[in-house]
């Protein structure tokens, strides 16, 4: 019993790997899977010998897999067409830890100061995006608002979230449907530079949107111990 984790780290490191040749969406896959694999066996293993151990890594694979984003091959080529539309904007588009799809929307073409409409030189920008949306009906969308430190937290609290709304108003009215686009403010709790400076106060005033797809829940798996032959 004592060598089964040890056992289980063990090809788990392998499995990461391995991971090497595969693709992003596999990757995830692939570790999450893993992980969960490993974590479940080693408790399994703890808690009841040999059976134990093979349950919970049943369990723990399907665990690995849930309430994950899944990198695909439509998230990727959204990315690279926000990059070249955003080229020299200002504009910071990445891939995230979690394989999620970041846009970074400094303040200068987002919204001015105080206000929540949004800017002419953001319109394009939301227009192209708009657009890479409805090539890929899977991905749903996160917009999150940010204020600099000036004023009180009942007035950047409201304005942060306000200017998420108008991001997400703007591409619903290109054709992106409401219910794929979800909402939030963080106020000034959240800030990337210091609030000392006028810089680093325009750098807080921003709104980030995140592009995700879920990835696909596995079927439950039955006590492998007690299938049929």
């Amino acid at each position: 019993m004592t060598h089964r984790p040890i056992m289980m780290l063990a090809a788990l490191s392998l499995v990461f790997s391995g991971c090497a040749n595969m693709s992003d969406t596999q990757r995830g896959t692939a570790q999450g899977t893993a992980l969960g694999a490993a974590t479940g066996a080693a408790i399994g293993a703890i808690a009841g010998g040999g059976k134990g151990a093979a349950i919970g890594a049943a369990s723990g694979a399907a665990l690995g897999t849930l309430g994950g984003y899944m990198w695909s091959k439509k998230l990727e080529e959204q990315k690279r067409q926000m990059e070249a539309v955003t080229a020299g904007t200002g504009v910071q588009v990445s891939q995230t830890a979690d394989n999620r799809l970041k846009l970074d929307i400094p303040s200068d073409i987002t919204f001015d100061t105080g206000r929540a409409q949004l800017k002419p030189n953001m319109k394009p920008i939301l227009d192209s995006f708009a657009a890479s949306l409805m090539n890929n009906p899977d991905a749903r969308v996160s917009v999150i608002g940010h204020t600099d430190s000036s004023g009180s937290d009942a007035i950047n609290n409201p304005l942060s979230i306000n200017r998420a709304a108008s991001t997400r108003d703007y591409l619903v009215q290109r054709g992106v449907p409401y219910h794929r686009i979800q909402i939030d403010g963080r106020g000034e709790y959240e800030p990337i530079a210091s609030n000392d400076t006028p810089a680093g106060r325009a750098m807080n005033r921003r709104v980030e949107i995140f592009v995700y797809e879920t990835a696909p829940q596995p079927q439950p798996q039955g006590d492998p111990y007690n299938q049929p032959y």
